[in-house]
Parts: C-alpha cells; sequence; structure tokens
C-alpha cells in the first residue's frame, strides 16, 4: 500500500509562497529538484506574498483560483506546495479543484519510498508515512464519514474509520519496537568498534553534494550515486586503512535539506545517529553550488538537532571541476590542523590529499611508539593484540618483547590501568626520546 505509485512521471503544479512570518523562505529551486527527485514533471510555477497562512484553503481565493486555471491550462493531475499543509486544508483544496493536493512533508516521504531498499530503510519510511496518515484517514473515507438515519442508510463509516486508526497505531507501536532493536543493534556495533579501538567518520552534507561518489572513491564501493536529491537514503559502511590512522570504517549517510520534516527526523533517528556517534565528520559541500553558504548552515542546523554539533569535522568543498581556476588543496587552523579540503570525487583528484588530512586528524589522539613489555607482563601484550594495537613486535633475548603500536591515548591509558602498570613497569620510545609510560605522566606527551 505504502510502496505503490505510478509507473511515469506526472504533471504537476507547484506552489510555493512566501510569508512574513518565516525567518527562512523556502528554496523554490530545491522544491522543483525535489518534485523531479520524485518523477514528477513541473508543467507551472505558482508563487506569491502572504502575511499568514488563510485558514481554509492555505493560499488565498485569487491564488486559488489561479491554480485552478492552471491546472486546466496544463492538464496536470497533481498539485505540490511547498508547504506543510493541515489534512483539513489538503481535503478543502482538494475539494476546490478536483485534483490531488500533495504537500512538503509527503513529497519528501515519496521520494524516500522510493529510494529505501534495505529493510531497516523500509520500517523507517513506512513508520513516517503512517504517522503522516494517520491524520488523514478522513479523506478516504469521506463517503463513509456519518451515521445516516433511516432503513437502508446506517453506513458503517465512523467504525470503518476508527478501526483504521486502531490498525495504524497497532502497526505504529510495532515499527517502534522493530526499531528500537535495530537501534539496539547499532548501539552494539558501535560499542565493539569503540572497543576495538576503531574510529568511525560520517560523510554528512546537503543532499546531491557528491557524499556517495566520495564513499565510493574512499572504498572501493559501488553504492547507488545520482545527480538527483536523496540518491542515499539507506546507510552504507565500510572499512577502509587511512594512512597515519590505520583501520577506520567509513559511513555514508543520508543528505539534509532545509526544514527536514520532524516525522523524518525521528524515524532515522537510529540512521542519523552514525554521525552523532561519528569520530569524525566529512562535511561534503558542493562548492560550484550558488547557495553554498546557506546550504552550510542548513546542515548545521540539522547537526545540531541530532546532537552532532560537537563533533569534530573536516570540510570537504566537492565538485571543484566544476569551478575556474581551482586546484586540490588543504586549509588549516591556527594549530596547524587540517580544516578544509577542496576536491573532486567525480574526477578523483585531490583524494590522496583528503586521505592524508582524515588521517592526520584521527591520529592527532593516537599513540605511535615502540613499547618494551617484560615477560612478566604477557596480559599487556595480549591485551594489545585484542586492541587491534600491534603493528609489528620483535622478541628479545631476555624474554622480553619490543612491540610497535598503534592506538589511542584513551585505550593506552586504560590498558594500563587495567593491568595496574606503575611507572617504571613499561617503558615505550618515541622518535624524540625514550619515556616511562604511566596513567598520570601520558596526557603530557607529545607524541
Amino acid at each position: 500500500m505504502f510502496f505503490d505509485r505510478p509507473a511515469s512521471g506526472e504533471l504537476a503544479v507547484l506552489v510555493s509562497l512566501n510569508f512574513d512570518s518565516e525567518a527562512e523562505p523556502e528554496n523554490p529551486r530545491e522544491f522543483e529538484e525535489l518534485v523531479l527527485s520524485a518523477g514528477g514533471d513541473p508543467v507551472a510555477e505558482i508563487t506569491g506574498r502572504r502575511s499568514a497562512p488563510h485558514a481554509k484553503y492555505f493560499v488565498g481565493s485569487g491564488k486559488l483560483a489561479e491554480i485552478g486555471a492552471a491546472i486546466a491550462d496544463t492538464g496536470a493531475q497533481l498539485v505540490i506546495f511547498n508547504h506543510d499543509i493541515s489534512p483539513s486544508q489538503e481535503r478543502n483544496i482538494e475539494h476546490e479543484l478536483c485534483c490531488r493536493v500533495l504537500d512538503r512533508t509527503g513529497l519528501i516521504l515519496d521520494i524516500f519510498a522510493q529510494r529505501a531498499q534495505t529493510h531497516e530503510g523500509k520500517l523507517q519510511v513506512e513508520l513516517a508515512q503512517l504517522e503522516y496518515l494517520s491524520t488523514r484517514l478522513v479523506r478516504g473515507w469521506t463517503h463513509l464519514e456519518r451515521q445516516k438515519g433511516g432503513i437502508g442508510l446506517r453506513g458503517p463509516g465512523e467504525t470503518q474509520l476508527e478501526m483504521d486508526r486502531r490498525l495504524i497505531r497497532g502497526r505504529i507501536a510495532s515499527l517502534h519496537r522493530r526499531l528500537e532493536k535495530v537501534r539496539r543493534q547499532r548501539d552494539q556495533g558501535r560499542r565493539s568498534r569503540r572497543r576495538s579501538d576503531v574510529a568511525t567518520v560520517s560523510l554528512v552534507g546537503y543532499t546531491n553534494a557528491g557524499k556517495s561518489t566520495l564513499f565510493n572513491r574512499l572504498t572501493n564501493a559501488n553504492v547507488y550515486a545520482a545527480d538527483k536529491l536523496f540518491a542515499t537514503l539507506d546507510p552504507t559502511m565500510r572499512a577502509v586503512n587511512l594512512p597515519h590512522a590505520g583501520n577506520t570504517v567509513v559511513a555514508d549517510t543520508v543528505g539534509f535539506i532545509s526544514h527536514l520534516p520532524h516525522k523524518l527526523v525521528e524515524a532515522f533517528r537510529a540512521t542519523l545517529e552514525e554521525a552523532a556517534n561519528a569520530t569524525l565528520l566529512l562535511h561534503v559541500i558542493d562548492a560550484s553550488s550558488s547557495e553554498m553558504m546557506e546550504n552550510i548552515e542548513r546542515v548545521e542546523s540539522v547537526l545540531a538537532e541530532i546532537g552532532a554539533a560537537d563533533i569534530p569535522r573536516l570540510s570537504v568543498y566537492n565538485k571543484i571541476d566544476l569551478l575556474e581556476d581551482s586546484d586540490p588543496r588543504v586549509e588549516y587552523d591556527a594549530a596547524g590542523r587540517p580544516r578544509a579540503v577542496w576536491i573532486s570525487a567525480q574526477n578523483a583528484v585531490g583524494l590522496d590529499v583528503l586521505s592524508d588530512a582524515v588521517g592526520d586528524l584521527l591520529a592527532s589522539d593516537q599513540i605511535r611508539a615502540s613499547c618494551h613489555i617484560p615477560a612478566s607482563e604477557g596480559r599487556l601484550r595480549a591485551r594489545l593484540y585484542a586492541a587491534q594495537a600491534v603493528l609489528a613486535e620483535h622478541r628479545q633475548n631476555d624474554g622480553s618483547t619490543i612491540v610497535d603500536i598503534r592506538t589511542s591515548r584513551s585505550t593506552w591509558q586504560r590498558l594500563l590501568k587495567i593491568e595496574g602498570l606503575n611507572s617504571g613497569k613499561v617503558v615505550y620510545e618515541t622518535e624524540e626520546a625514550t619515556k616511562v609510560a604511566d596513567p598520570e605522566a601520558l596526557g603530557s606527551v607529545n607524541f
């Protein structure tokens, strides 16, 4: 029921208004791209300005007549609003125009339904659609809307409507339970990666910024990538080996848009948590977009909404092949850490620079050292192997071991604390000097 749709595109009249009360007006260009991504064929666009939405029709009577004229001239079968409209307004407009009406949230949900491929993605889309549909059931039962008096006129309308609502409430509760299980499974996977000291890098950014193309380049994957909004819906994760950082998990995530519907944010909470729990965020930005700065602000707003505002990030300015005289490069902050990289994922330009920059950021909190482990501390050696921290080891004549390690400072401190080691028991060497490792002094040592 929720994934059926016409096999071909539909002629659509687009309606986009600006309201005096809006802090940020809707983006007509983004709206048109959303319609095209859904398979629609925009044949007319109605714009205007109002101080506030009309209570009954959302638009004024004059604008409603203009929309009706556009439908008559173009033969459109659908009117799409670049706004969220109430169920009653949607029903009233359909009654006046004798045409199907869809709002912005319904449009985005339809795109998500087309893109969902995995079991988890379909569950999330169905949950969002059911919560959206639950307030619009009356429209499907207008012919049985009231109990009527008289013989032969008593209908089951209200009974059927309430039955539908109960069924939907039960299905929504079931989906919440199943998605909670998915959330716990993802949490378990993240805890396992943290125990193994594996960093996670999540690609985030405005939709159609080139995240999936970059993901394919970095991981040699074959994720679907296309020049359309929300080409990626289901999260994909791959393990890669980055210079200076070692084994790293890279995650491709759903793109953001302005005014992302709250129903989608809630339904896709389990997916968005991959970004909220990442070690590093790669904010992929379309450097060729005329609205680049606005898109950056929109992404920052969504990151704050999902609790990812404080996660370290690297800005990746993509599509420099569409700019004039722009070469791949890295920009650094005052502390000498990479803060922005300019690349072209489509042409595979600057990817080595990006990998080095990501590796440098991930390695800034890592230890690379040679540890002299006495024979009596064999358990520490075993724990280092369990944490996948050992790069190489060299046996000594006295039974001790020199182990080359690469791990995070927090993991190293945790292992020493578990073993109860004090100063002088484990010696590690860096390029600068040989120092004694202990949990107290380690924090002040730079590698």
